[in-house]
């Protein structure tokens, strides 16, 4: 979903304040923006600034999927996932600013597909990812509704409405890509175009998915508190709940974990996999909240796992 913040404020009291930086250097920052967002939107170039004030002269690579943002914007709605990703994977592979690694950010949708990067590619390598309000175990409900004149969003919504499990809308319609009922495991199963696979959920298990996953330095995934976009808004920890009786299963009671299917349970025993939550609705970020991520998870201590979202270091930030 597309970002909201109040960054400018921000953005000014550290220019005035912020001290001189630091001797050592953090690595690249990606951002992969949201469903209906584009990479250079006032919210997308907001978060790169607020990176270069903490971190000057740090590269910084807002993910796109075509160079304009009318474009970029519609193929958050339509397109084959998996071309979407290896597109990606070819057009950061050949950025030298990132040959020796990088951290990543992934708004919503972008979330997931950053994880899907590192199951897939991983060249270069990604470090440490951070997912806000990201769908890891899909969704349960399309998009709710679009705003007035937005054609492609209503289009969208309404091949969604037709046959989700259809070939054409699981190879056209992104939302439909991540759409995961546990009423239609069955049928989710057989015909998902995208999830199924990177969550390794068929029966036959992709061992280079978990073997990548497991090198990540640290994999952090944030629920917004009070989410009403996203269904479930429990998928932003990969837990499932259950439509019916709304008990929530969570991810370390799940297969995927305990069979360790994607190397989660792994990371989790090391300590490097964390479940966190900010405040508010579905990418409506409170001012400081991206701040103090950036200096926990991405900065020169941050990014040694020195530092913590709930830890005591964090909370003298």
């Amino acid at each position: 979903m597309r970002f909201v913040t109040t960054f400018p404020l921000l953005l000014s009291l550290l220019l005035l304040t912020h001290g001189a930086p630091s001797s050592e250097k953090p690595l690249p920052l990606v951002i992969w923006h949201g469903l209906g967002d584009t990479y250079d939107s006032e919210g997308i170039q907001s978060v790169g600034d607020l990176f270069n004030v903490l971190y000057p002269s740090t590269f910084v690579y807002p993910i796109r999927l075509a160079s304009s943002s009318s474009s970029d914007r519609s193929a958050t709605f339509l397109g084959d996932v998996n071309a979407q990703l290896e597109a990606v994977c070819a057009d950061l592979a050949e950025l030298p600013e990132l040959a020796e690694g990088f951290n990543a950010v992934g708004f919503s949708q972008g979330g997931q597909f950053l994880r899907g990067y590192v199951e897939r590619c991983n060249n270069p390598p990604l470090k440490t990812l951070v997912t806000f309000g990201s769908q890891h175990n899909g969704i349960a409900e399309f998009i709710a509704r679009c705003e007035p004149g937005d054609w492609v969003c209503a289009g969208a919504r309404s091949l969604l409405k037709g046959s989700k499990w259809s070939a054409l809308v699981q190879s056209r319609v992104v939302p439909a890509q991540y759409f995961r009922d546990p009423e239609q495991i069955d049928e989710y199963l057989e015909h998902s175009n995208w999830l199924a696979d990177v969550n390794n959920e068929r029966e036959e298990k992709n061992k280079t998915y978990k073997s990548n996953l497991e090198t990540l330095e640290r994999f952090v995934m944030f629920m917004f508190a009070d989410d009403e976009t996203v269904v479930p808004m429990e998928t932003s920890w990969w837990a499932e709940v259950n439509r019916t009786s709304g008990v929530v299963t969570p991810l370390r009671e799940s297969r995927i974990y305990t069979e360790d299917w994607l190397g989660l349970r792994k990371l989790d025993l090391q300590g490097r996999l964390e479940f966190e939550t900010v405040p508010g609705k579905h990418m409506r970020f409170e001012e400081g909240v991206l701040k103090r991520v950036f200096e926990i998870y991405f900065g020169p201590k941050g990014k040694k796992g020195e530092w913590h979202w709930r830890g005591k270091q964090s909370e003298e930030l």
